[in-house]
């Protein structure tokens, strides 16, 4: 039985994976472990780790998320993102594992008028999207088998994302001010399992950069209007300009990331995003 190490196994999308798993159970061994059983900007620890549970595949799902707070404190984001990649490709290589590391549109800087596609230049616009390139760049460098896949606007019914925030705010205002002017693709957590275990499965794996998400393009006012209709709340949402929500970090305009080369190499149809956001807020509802 081959073995599949998560690391970030409590995070939103390692959840996920704890979800899928018991549908692989006869075919894959997994094992879960967050930062409190492996700290991967450990070199020595991670490298004994990995010699010692010897995984065919280990999937990072752990990341430094603190998109703004980075700017703040890059050492962390590069420890994390950057540093702790390459310990994990590494041990991966050592061990003949494949390393399966997930990342984000934010390595773009957004001033595209058409979407990204794996090969076109990066850019990142802060700390914290330069940290996750950076990463991607050690892992393809120090380990041939190595699939980084850039996700983007993640949520699910775990862990603390844009939808559950919004639900829980549709409860206790009125009325919300939405950025209308950043455009991206939303991507329930569900389906980028669904889609590394697709490739797990497949035979013959053409290694690299891989785009996913869900499609097709949207803003942040048009997804939280679909949350509120999907979820029964009437809510008043007003659009409002980037300027008018300032923040640390700067967001790219537009990350929408061109999806056919994870399609054509792994048979991967993303799903429409309305229709991934339909399933989780009705999973929440029922919770």
């Amino acid at each position: 039985m081959k073995k599949i190490l998560v690391i970030g196994g409590n995070g939103q999308l390692g959840n996920c994976f704890r979800k899928l798993a018991p549908d692989f159970e006869k075919e894959f061994e997994f094992n879960f472990t967050d930062s409190s059983t492996i700290d991967i900007t450990n070199e020595d620890q991670v490298s004994e780790f990995i010699n010692d549970y010897k995984p065919d595949f280990c999937i990072n799902a752990s990341a430094y998320t603190a998109v703004d707070l980075a700017e703040s404190e890059p050492e962390k984001a590069y420890a994390v993102n950057a540093e702790g990649v390459a310990n994990l490709a590494q041990a991966c290589k050592e061990n003949n594992a494949v390393l399966i590391h997930i990342s984000t549109d934010y390595v773009f800087d957004g001033e595209s008028n058409i979407s990204y596609s794996e090969d076109n230049f990066t850019n990142p616009q802060g700390v914290y999207g330069a940290s996750k390139l950076k990463g991607e760049e050690l892992a393809l460098d120090i380990h041939p088998k190595t699939i980084v896949i850039r996700t983007s606007w993640l949520y699910s019914e775990f862990n603390k994302n844009f939808v559950k925030t919004m639900l829980n705010l549709f409860s206790t205002k009125d009325e919300l001010g939405i950025v209308a002017d950043q455009f991206g693709q939303p991507t329930n957590a569900n389906d980028l399992a669904e889609a590394v275990m697709k490739i797990i499965k497949t035979e013959q794996k053409i290694y690299g950069v891989y785009h996913f998400s869900n499609y097709p393009e949207t803003t942040w006012f048009g997804f939280a209007e679909k949350i509120a209709e999907f979820s029964g709340s009437s809510i008043k949402l007003n659009a409002i300009a980037t300027e008018q929500f300032p923040t640390p970090a700067k967001r790219p305009k537009r990350s929408t990331m061109a999806l056919d080369k994870i399609e054509k190499n792994f048979g991967i149809d993303p799903k429409h995003w309305e229709n991934s956001l339909q399933e989780c807020i009705e999973i929440l509802q029922k919770s």
